[in-house]
This record gives C-alpha cells, structure tokens and sequence, in this order.
C-alpha cells in the first residue's frame, strides 16, 4: 500500500491538473458568522469574508486577513458593513466588500479604514438593489453584479462613475435569474454566473451576450486564471474548469455542500469559501 494511499489525504482533478485538498484553512475564528467569500492579494494574503445577520447579531469584523500560511494577520470593517455577501481585491489591493442588503460597495484602504462608498442602506435601487458580486478589470474600472433585486450587471469606471448597465430579468440570452457571481477575464470579457438559470454566461466589456455556458446547476462564482482557464462553482456540489471557449476541462467535488465562493493564486492555488459547512478549503496543485 502506497504512502497516498494509507494517509487520509484526500485529493481531487481538473483534467490534468491534479488538487491536494486542504480544510479547513485559516487559523481564525468564525463563531456565530457564515463564510461567504474569499480573495487574495498581489503578496499571496487572503482576505476571508464573514457574513451576519445585521437586525440579529453582534457586529464583528467581516474582513479577516490571513497570510499565505493561514494566520491572523489584522481584522476589519465591523461598524463599516451590514451584510457582507461578496468581496474583491482591485487592481491596487484595495478590498472592496459587497454589503448586499445595505445596497453598496465599501472600499476599505490597505490600513483598514473605509476610502470610498456608493450606495446607501436607506435608498435602496440608488444604484443597487441588493447587490451579490463585484469584479475589476484591469483599468480599474468595475462590473457589478445587482443580482438579488435588479437582475442586471451594472458598469463602472475606475474613478466610480456609473457608465451603464446591462440584462434583465428573464431566461434569454442575456437576461439574468439571480446574477450571483461576476468576474472580468484576461480578454476583457465579463463572465457572470446567472445561478437560477443553471448557467455562465459571457459578455463583452460593453454588454453584448457572446456566449451561454449551460449544465451549472446554481451556478454561485466564477474566477479566471492569467492562461485563460476559467473556474465556476456550483451546487451540484462541483468545481468545474473549462478552457477559454467554454471547452470542459474537467469537474470535481472539493467541498462537502459547494462553494458560494472561490479566488486563485498566480502559482495556481484554489481558494473556495463554503458556507455550510462553514470555512475555507484550499486546493494546492501538485
């Protein structure tokens, strides 16, 4: 009997590319809070996202920063957001937290404290209307994915000025049922997880539908690597790799009850958020 064998390790496989499984990762303490995302900086630091009932629990940072080892290196944001669904890094490492049922973004400085926000807890719909997701592209400028109340993907500059917007509701090309995750890829594509239509759909950076990637059943995040491979997570549970075309790569089941979110490495580490059971899973390939 091998050594792989006898150990209780456990690994899994995106075609080729073979996973060790980690879980859980992060020595930090999640008490009464559900994980909800995670995403990483240039340095390798990851960001994990801690979601509460803001009329029910105490207040406690949402933002947990880890170094690539997995300690505690600062928390943050407790009397900043209501109801964190979604964070992302900007192309400057600033965190930028998804704060759903408040109806905004909060961008947090590299020393914690809140630089910019747009939205409001008391104007719902001005822009927002229960927001999920977030995603940059390289300019700086954003893409924000209005998915609870809106059903639409709404475009931003780097300077924060709102350019447009585009779906609805509906199962069309380009129509939306819960836009839950959004992700801006090397080519400049928007990519979308459209999660009660059980797909991903593809956009160009001004709105156009270009292509439906189907049989993700709740699609809930997407995330895309430098060499164009594209990553979504859905509730099958499953992790699911597809080449740049949409092309199948592979699929695995890393996590008990799927991933609500998931970020990457440049030296190709994986980085799931699971909410139940609550904590990250991290896949180092090998």
């Amino acid at each position: 009997m091998s050594a792989e064998t006898a150990s209780r390790a456990l690994f899994v496989s995106l075609g080729p590319q073979r996973y060790r499984v980690e879980r859980p990762f992060g020595a930090f303490d999640r008490g009464n809070a559900l994980v909800s995302d995670v995403a990483c900086d240039s340095r390798g630091h990851v960001f994990v996202l801690r979601r509460l009932d803001p009329l029910v629990d105490q207040p406690r940072d949402p933002v947990i920063e880890l170094d690539p080892k997995g300690r505690v290196v600062r928390s943050f944001g407790a009397a900043d957001v209501l109801d964190a669904h979604m964070l992302a890094v900007d192309p400057q490492d600033r965190i930028v937290v998804v704060d759903r049922d408040a109806h905004r973004l909060v961008f947090f400085g590299p020393d914690g404290t809140v630089t910019k926000t747009i939205g409001s807890p008391e104007r719902p719909g001005e822009p927002f209307s229960h927001p999920s997701s977030v995603a940059f592209a390289a300019d700086g400028g954003f893409y924000v994915a209005d998915g609870y109340g809106a059903s639409r993907v709404q475009r931003f500059s780097a300077a924060g000025d709102r350019l447009g917007s585009f779906g609805q509701r509906g199962q069309n090309p380009g129509e939306f049922s819960t836009p839950h995750g959004v992700w801006v890829d090397g080519d400049g594509r928007i990519l979308v997880t459209d999660r009660e239509n059980d797909r991903l759909q593809v956009f160009s950076a001004a709105g156009e539908a270009l292509a439906q990637w189907p049989d993700l059943p709740r699609a809930m995040d997407v995330w895309s690597d430098a060499e164009g491979s594209v990553f979504v997570t859905d509730q099958v549970p499953r992790l699911t790799r597809y080449d740049r075309d949409g092309n199948l790569v592979g699929s695995c089941r890393p996590v008990l009850n799927g991933a609500h979110g998931i970020w990457g490495t440049s030296d190709g580490t994986l980085y799931l958020a699971e909410v139940n059971p609550s904590r990250i899973t991290r896949l180092t390939p090998v």
